[in-house]
């Protein structure tokens, strides 16, 4: 069955292409994910690739120099709750000021 790994502190230039091929040396690769800002496009430092194997892979690329950077790979959590972000809520500070 195959497993999703979180893969952090990647460099802003890594391709999906590169990371299957980085990651298909320790299992069969379902799929790769890099994750971009919604806003600029611009790629957020971390992907998502699920594998077979997948404690292979942790065990053999985690803290692993990649693009001069080490990697930071581990099986990905699940979403916890709804929405994020937002602007947060108001509410007067103390002395009466916003």
């Amino acid at each position: 069955m195959a497993q999703k790994l979180y893969v952090g502190n990647l460099p802003f230039t890594a391709t999906e292409e590169e990371l299957n091929g980085l990651f298909s040396q320790h299992g069969q690769v379902v799929s790769v994910q890099i994750i971009s800002d919604r806003d600029t496009g611009r790629p957020r430092g971390f992907a998502f690739v699920e594998m077979e194997n997948a404690e292979e892979a942790i065990r053999a690329l985690d803290s692993q120099p990649f693009g001069g950077r080490n990697l930071k790979v581990s099986l990905a959590r699940e979403r916890q709750g709804g929405g994020g972000g937002g602007q947060g809520g108001g509410g007067r500070q103390r002395g009466g000021r916003w």
